[in-house]
């Protein structure tokens, strides 16, 4: 049986600022990094044969402070937060409310994703990932919006995880 574990970054500057991330980056602060070195504790005993990182900076560096910097890893863009197109970076303020229904329908007319868009793109990228066939313990860095998407998508009858 393979298994998945994902794995959000450590707190950003961007996240203490209250500033739309997105696809933009920001750094891990000193709270991020401590929470990196806190999840490489939890999982130090899990036979890992495969890291996976989104291009952000800011989870390429936590996986790199999980595992020492000791092992290769691949950045795939398929596992990069949700693009909020112009939004990015801008206070959170100008965020409606998540439970507002207009939420999903704001960021497509600035450029940016919808939350089903964020869903296949996550899916599908770890799709292929967990297809591979030397791929048995896997772990991914990604964000927690795309990784909120990825784990709703358990729940949509519409989605198919096809296994190779």
């Amino acid at each position: 049986m393979k298994h998945l574990y994902m794995m959000r970054h450590g707190q950003t500057l961007f996240n203490v600022r209250r500033r739309i991330q997105g696809s933009c980056d920001s750094p891990l602060t000193e709270l991020g990094i401590k929470q990196a070195e806190a999840a490489k504790e939890l999982i130090k005993d899990i036979p890992f044969d495969h890291y996976y990182s989104s291009t952000a900076e800011r989870a390429s560096d936590t996986l790199e402070i999980v595992t020492d910097g000791q092992v290769p890893y691949t950045r795939v863009k398929g596992l990069k937060e949700r693009d909020f197109g112009l939004f990015e970076g801008e206070s959170e303020d100008l965020n409606p409310h998540f439970d507002d229904f207009k939420y999903d329908d704001l960021f497509p007319h600035y450029g940016g994703e919808t939350a089903k868009q964020v869903q296949h793109r996550v899916v599908k990228t770890l799709t292929e990932i967990m297809n591979k066939e030397d791929h048995e313990v896997v772990l991914a860095v990604s964000h927690g919006g795309a990784s909120m998407q990825f784990f709703s998508a358990f729940n949509d009858p519409n989605i198919i995880f096809n296994s190779g």
